[in-house]
């Protein structure tokens, strides 16, 4: 109870942040969306941990509901580091094609 505890008063802490930021104007809209909605999902995960492990138990998954979540964590940082690769190569690419095109220019 007091892991959850402190959790949840972690996660308080970086909404507040969160609503600093989007204050500031120091992130967009959207980003404020997708953060404040990630930290909300990562409250109710560690508000409703015990409902996760008898889903992840009746699912058939030997471990804890902590573990699955974590697994789901890892796959998904797996998946957004790949989406950030796809999307530097692209800037690689325009960067070179715009560079091509200065040069050939002067």
């Amino acid at each position: 109870m007091l892991q959850q505890i402190i959790a949840i008063v972690i996660i308080i802490f970086f909404i507040f942040r969160l609503v600093t930021q989007k204050k500031k104007n120091q992130i967009s809209n959207n980003e404020f969306t997708l953060w404040l909605v990630f930290w909300l999902i990562a409250a109710a995960a560690i508000i409703f941990i015990k409902q996760i492990d008898r889903l992840v138990a009746w699912l058939g998954f030997s471990g804890s509901g902590i573990n699955f979540l974590i697994y789901i964590a890892v796959l998904a940082l797996f998946y957004l580091v790949f989406r950030l690769r796809l999307d530097l190569a692209k800037m690689d690419r325009s960067l070179t094609e715009i560079v091509r095109q200065i040069t050939l220019k002067k």
